[in-house]
């Protein structure tokens, strides 16, 4: 435990990483696992007192993070870089800090921010992988166009009201994203689904893929997938994608002190390399 005297405090940010497979999302719940509570409890630990952290978003039970951004006060007599060193030292393996460093009094990871961007992962080979189940949909029902996907996603992109993908139980008061960007990509069995927003409704990106994943099989097409969100037909949304290929890929700050190769894109591309010839099996 560090002794903590009448201090001068000073903010830290962190840019974490974790994988949510065995969490019940970010934030605190009773008796239940949280990246919220590994990390105060740590930070309790260490400074002697309950600290409070703050995080850019608050990601769903299973969804992992590649670069989630928070910020808590601490004395200034650690200095802010050793933190990360601090708090790996302490945290499980399935959370890492990749940095820390100090920003100013009124800087907040979650209203600084000007947009957050997630990536969801579908793995379309009928063959299962073990070694990429725990971070990507394995959806090889039907195949999936990705081209048709995207015309689906072009007129998302401005200011619109999201309530179709809005799922019940959040406490926010209104629907309105402003979605930056959305984007369909594959490489081989790999399709990538991502949208940058200056925020996301509870829910939003899984019930998304949910109803893009019928778009890309041809059962609605990208003009009916439009029409019902514009007209918020929130009853015919009615499944969402399974958590594991979520991820929060980063978030996008006007004053952030960490370097691009700290937080930019830290979640590596699948990709399988093309197999050699080998003879026909008789």
């Amino acid at each position: 435990m560090i002794p903590v005297a009448s201090q001068p405090t000073q903010r830290i940010a962190l840019v974490i990483q974790y994988l949510g497979t065995h969490f019940h999302g970010w934030q605190w719940q009773p008796k239940q696992r949280t990246v919220q509570e590994e990390i105060e409890t740590v930070l309790k630990a260490v400074l002697g007192f309950p600290v409070r952290i703050h995080a850019a978003g608050r990601t769903d039970s299973g969804v992992h993070a590649a670069a989630q951004v928070a910020h808590f006060d601490a004395p200034m007599m650690v200095p802010a870089h050793r933190w990360a060193d601090i708090l790996n030292a302490r945290l499980p393996a399935d959370v890492l800090i990749r940095a820390s460093a100090a920003v100013s009094s009124t800087w907040h990871a979650r209203f600084s921010a000007l947009w957050r961007r997630y990536r969801y992962l579908l793995y379309t080979d009928p063959c299962p992988n073990l070694f990429v189940r725990p971070y990507s949909w394995h959806y090889y029902h039907q195949p999936l166009d990705t081209d048709v996907i995207q015309s689906a996603l072009d007129p998302l992109v401005g200011r619109h009201h999201l309530a179709a993908f809005h799922r019940a139980g959040s406490k926010r008061p209104h629907s309105w994203v402003d979605v930056q960007v959305a984007e369909c990509s594959r490489q081989g069995a790999f399709v990538a689904i991502e949208v940058q927003a200056s925020g996301f409704l509870y829910g939003m990106m899984r019930l998304l893929v949910g109803l893009l994943v019928q778009v890309g099989r041809g059962l609605r097409s990208p003009n009916s997938f439009t029409e019902l969100w514009l007209a918020q037909r929130r009853e015919e949304v009615k499944y969402a994608a399974p958590a594991q290929g979520l991820c929060l890929l980063r978030v996008g700050y006007p004053d952030f002190p960490f370097p691009p190769e700290v937080w930019f894109d830290n979640q590596p591309a699948f990709c399988f390399p093309s197999l050699p010839e080998f003879p026909e099996v008789t």
